[in-house]
């Protein structure tokens, strides 16, 4: 490249020096002529010289790093907020997130175990267990992320003090989510179930109903909206965001952050068993249990969602 350029430079030397040798003869237009083909050659060199500089720089630019493109399946609030937030948290990390969303919670795990995910997000471990064994799927959890405590609303019964006699009371109808509910009824004083049932209480383990009341068993999904036609209504976290509540204001009575009921129904990370350690699933655990999500969280959910990491 530095000879090319170097003949470019002699050849216009030697132009020079022919046509000054020839001036005094020639006519103006001809001097006109000379100095134009000076100026072509002059620019031939210089445009030459930008392009190799161009081209150096370049070839010091880093390839674009393909994306590896991880989806991840979820109930839209808050999960599927959270995972919009660390989306381009992710981008900067290689990865490419996709979010599918669901709105029951039968559905993401059946999705997963047929590989339609690389992973989801909605679920607490006592559910996870419960549908493995009921669905003979070979699902894992990897990392804890937040606590949704389940909350008591007022539906046509405004405070617990006016619950009358023969008084509906909705609850969840999957396993896990039924028992939390009896649970939180009998912290209320509503009810009493048969000691150590724990997370298998069913309603046939009531043995105290003083007030008579019915217990209304629907699909997590439908109690938020079911309200108007019940007198309370046990609600998950995330269906009762949704509609537009808050357990930390709304609730009548709610389970608390400290309780162990936090510890034991803080929503996972759910992979295909064997896929704990993937790349991708490791990047994805390390910033969602990351400070700035933990801020995230506080501060758009104000206490109806709480971080556990």
């Amino acid at each position: 490249m530095k000879s090319r350029k170097l003949t470019a430079i002699v050849l216009v030397v030697g132009l020079l020096l022919t046509m000054g040798l020839s001036a005094c003869g020639t006519k103006t237009e001809d001097s006109s002529s000379a100095s134009t083909a000076v100026q072509a050659a002059s620019s031939a060199v210089v445009t030459e010289t930008e392009s190799t500089a161009a081209a150096a720089e370049a070839s010091t630019v880093p390839e674009q790093k393909e994306l590896k493109v991880l989806t991840v399946g979820a109930v839209p609030t808050p999960h599927g907020e959270i995972l919009k937030f660390i989306t381009p948290i992710l981008k900067e990390k290689g990865i490419d997130l996709k979010i599918v969303e669901f709105t029951d919670y039968v559905q993401p795990n059946l999705a997963l175990q047929n590989k339609e995910l690389d992973a989801n997000y909605f679920q607490h471990v006592p559910y996870l267990e419960d549908f493995n064994k009921k669905n003979n799927t070979q699902l894992s959890a990897t990392v804890a992320v937040h606590f949704e405590p389940l909350g008591l609303y007022p539906g046509k019964t405004k405070t617990l003090e006016e619950l009358k006699d023969g008084d509906s009371i909705a609850v969840p109808n999957d396993t896990t989510n039924e028992a939390r509910a009896l649970l939180l009824l009998q912290s209320a004083g509503i009810i009493k179930v048969k000691e150590g049932t724990g997370l298998e209480t069913t309603v046939k383990d009531i043995v105290e109903n003083p007030k008579n009341i019915q217990i209304k068993e629907l699909e997590a999904a439908q109690i938020s909206r079911s309200l108007p036609d019940v007198n309370l209504a046990v609600i998950n976290g995330n269906y009762a965001i949704e509609a537009g509540l808050n357990a930390a204001t709304d609730a009548l009575k709610a389970e608390d952050k400290d309780s162990l009921a936090a510890k034991t129904f803080a929503n996972i990370i759910t992979v295909r068993t064997g896929d704990e350690n993937r790349e991708e699933i490791k990047i994805l655990d390390e910033v969602i249990t990351s400070p700035e999500v933990r801020d995230f969280i506080n501060e758009k959910y104000k206490g109806a969602v709480i971080p556990v990491f």
